[in-house]
């Protein structure tokens, strides 16, 4: 409760610093502030499970992965000083706007009753749509703003009517209570007719298939810095949440849910790389990217009791390699009406430490090791192959054989074409964000139990 507390006060802060003409000291402040929430968030951890009301439930579950998105969120914040220098007047509602964000997605993994958790889900949400469409004179940014809200809005309505049949079935929104409810041997049909529907929601929001349609549209549409806070933070707070309800909820996950889930796995997988080696536009060959992991992380769920470690550094280790891929997206698409691969030729002269970066990001991304993505895959098939599900690694490792196609297509853009352009200036924050988010996913790639062994 602490940390949401401090999240809000920090959200309205940036709001009082363009009341009070201090737009230069947002920025740092804002980073400065969300490192205070950082060491608020890590102190509760091995803390004794405190619940406030029954509201907000604090676990290692949930601090560990509170303290993963507050990390995102001050990569974000510090790319945010590049993308919207021409939008100094408007800075101060982009930066509150990511706070706010935050905010949502702590209530969302740290929700001890369905309303939070619900309430939780609409402050992400809602933030999300007003930076997707926040380019008002751009019909690709009204586009993408328009089609995510529609889609957020349909998901969020099937997410609702699963809680009030969950509430019909066991009288209560109290996580706790309706746990202990469902180990009776009698269950009202609607309980697992509400958990099908809260599932079917939360994978609209992952953008797993075939609930996927509306992400490749929304990632090309939307202004870069909100494609790079969805694809990273929103992403893995939607699959946590998925994961955390499933467990809490204490659902029963048998033989018939697990193949659904088995089957949606590989469908992400294989839609998300096949339609991924088409794209010539980096973002929404990302987007696709970012549905092929979805399928990955939903591997966790046919373990769920053991898998919570393999999920937090599968999480982890994707999301900073898309954090280290989009710093480089910003700086080369800058100022350009696409995000075509033709941008990025000859980045590997005129730019050898941003070639650098996007080429371990996205080889993190296909598992080549020494990259934290490459160990994160094989916990995950550990555990599924424990869990008896072979047939979805082997699946797995095809897709990760494929993905490696598309991936090495912007490499070689990179080193073996001729640049057309000129680039010039060193934004010296895209180069931090950059070179730490490489440092931090070889660091993770060598020690994976600094992370693995945290829930």
């Amino acid at each position: 409760m602490n940390t949401l507390i401090a999240i809000i006060g920090l959200g309205v802060l940036c709001l009082l610093f363009e009341i009070l003409d201090f737009r230069k000291g947002i920025i740092p402040a804002t980073i400065l502030g969300l490192l205070g929430v950082l060491g608020l968030t890590v102190a509760d951890y091995n803390m004794p499970a405190s619940f406030y009301n029954n509201m907000i439930s604090v676990t290692n579950f949930s601090v560990t992965f509170s303290s993963l998105f507050i990390v995102l969120s001050i990569f974000l914040v510090a790319l945010s000083h590049n993308f919207y220098e021409k939008h100094q007047s408007k800075l101060s509602d982009f930066i509150a706007i990511k706070i706010f964000l935050l905010a949502g997605a702590v209530a969302m993994v740290s929700f001890g009753n369905l309303a939070m958790f619900f309430l939780g889900i609409e402050v992400l949400s809602i933030a999300l749509y007003i930076l997707a469409a926040s380019r008002r004179l751009d019909l690709k940014s009204n586009e993408a703003g328009m089609k995510y809200f529609l889609m957020g809005s349909f998901a969020s309505g099937i997410i609702l009517f699963g809680i009030c049949l969950v509430y019909g079935a066991m009288g209560s929104f109290d996580v706790a209570e309706i746990s202990e409810m469902s180990k009776s041997a009698e269950l009202p049909i609607w309980f697992p007719i509400g958990i099908v529907l809260l599932t079917i929601g939360m994978l609209f929001k992952v953008a797993a298939v075939p609930f996927h349609f509306w992400a490749p549209d929304v990632y090309e549409g939307a202004p870069a810095m909100t494609t790079a806070t969805m694809s990273t933070l929103a992403k893995v707070v939607a699959m946590a949440t998925l994961f955390k309800l499933l467990s809490v909820l204490n659902a029963d996950l048998n033989y018939n849910f697990q193949m659904v889930i088995v089957i949606v796995s590989i469908a992400s997988m294989t839609v998300g790389n096949i339609m991924a080696l088409k794209q010539s536009n980096v973002k929404r060959m990302l987007a696709f990217s970012g549905i092929s992991h979805a399928g990955f992380m939903l591997m966790t769920l046919l373990s769920i009791g053991t898998s919570a470690g393999s999920l937090l550094y599968y999480a982890t280790a994707y999301a900073i390699a898309g954090i280290g891929a989009f710093s480089v997206l910003l700086y080369v698409c800058k100022n350009k009406n696409n995000e075509d691969i033709a941008n990025f030729h000859g980045l590997g002269k005129t730019h050898p430490l941003l070639a650098a970066v996007l080429t371990g990001s996205l080889l993190s991304m296909a598992g080549i090791p020494i990259f934290s993505g490459f160990f994160a895959k094989m916990a995950l098939f550990s555990e599924t192959i424990q869990a008896g599900y072979l047939v979805v690694v082997i699946f797995a490792v095809i897709n990760s054989i494929i993905s490696v196609g598309y991936y090495f297509k912007l490499i070689l853009a990179m080193y073996t074409k001729e640049s057309n352009e000129s680039r010039t200036g060193t934004p010296i924050l895209i180069y931090i964000v950059a070179t730490v988010a490489l440092l931090l996913n070889i660091a993770l790639g060598l020690f994976p139990s600094l992370v693995m062994d945290l829930i």
